[in-house]
């Protein structure tokens, strides 16, 4: 059975149930690498598109495009299968940065309005603990590129690594983390503790505000 055929009333029951799963006016986004699905997802009432491939299927832009939603690219090296196979980079973030930048281009070409593009450096995705602290430390060249900056950092392995924490110890690791990418440039954070991590980065941002300021 195709993935649309499995995923339709799921969708669906889903996307009923916005206004209870979410805050203001945002729909959950449709999470896929598939045209058919993401597409499925739009019909629905998805207002954006969560691609971890960043067009690795060129298709998914024209149904991005038809229905003028908008697209998050996500850096990812590999699969979801062989991702962690011993990644390697020379610079993580000077990497991360120039393939984001080839993918961005490469949606504007599609027809994708810049507007309606954010940008994943994929924390975690392809990247050993080491790789995803200094991506997070290296985010300002991602920032630079001049579309608004996606992190999800919420509770990841590499949070537990310096101080060796389960899964569900790891909030104040992931609230730092998440609060230097802020100051660093993210724009857009998704997070398992919702109250926590926006206190959090609400006050990250008031001194990103006071450093411009003092420019």
């Amino acid at each position: 059975m195709k993935h649309s055929h499995r995923l339709r009333p799921v969708a669906i029951a889903c996307l009923a149930l916005a206004p209870e799963m979410t805050f203001g006016q945002t729909t959950p986004p449709s999470d896929t690498t598939l045209p058919e699905v993401a597409e499925m997802g739009l019909t629905a009432g998805a207002k954006v598109v969560n691609d971890v491939s960043a067009l690795g299927d060129p298709a998914m832009a024209g149904v991005v495009a038809a229905a003028q939603a908008g697209l998050v690219l996500m850096h990812m090296k590999g699969t979801p299968a062989t991702m962690q196979d011993d990644p390697r980079y020379a610079n993580v973030a000077v990497e991360v940065e120039e393939w984001l930048a080839n993918r961005l281009a490469q949606a504007r070409a599609l027809g994708i309005e810049s507007d309606a593009i954010a940008l994943d450096p994929g924390i975690g995705f392809g990247k050993t603990a080491r790789h995803s602290l200094e991506l997070i430390a290296g985010l300002e060249r991602i920032a630079e590129l001049g579309r608004p900056v996606l992190v999800g950092i919420s509770r990841k392995s590499f949070l537990g690594r310096p101080l060796d924490l389960p899964v569900e110890e790891r909030l104040e690791a992931g609230l730092a983390a998440t609060s230097v990418a802020v100051y660093l440039g993210a724009r857009i954070v998704r997070t398992h503790d919702v109250t926590a991590t926006l206190r959090a980065v609400r006050t990250a941002d008031a001194l990103r505000a006071a450093r411009a300021s003092r420019a």
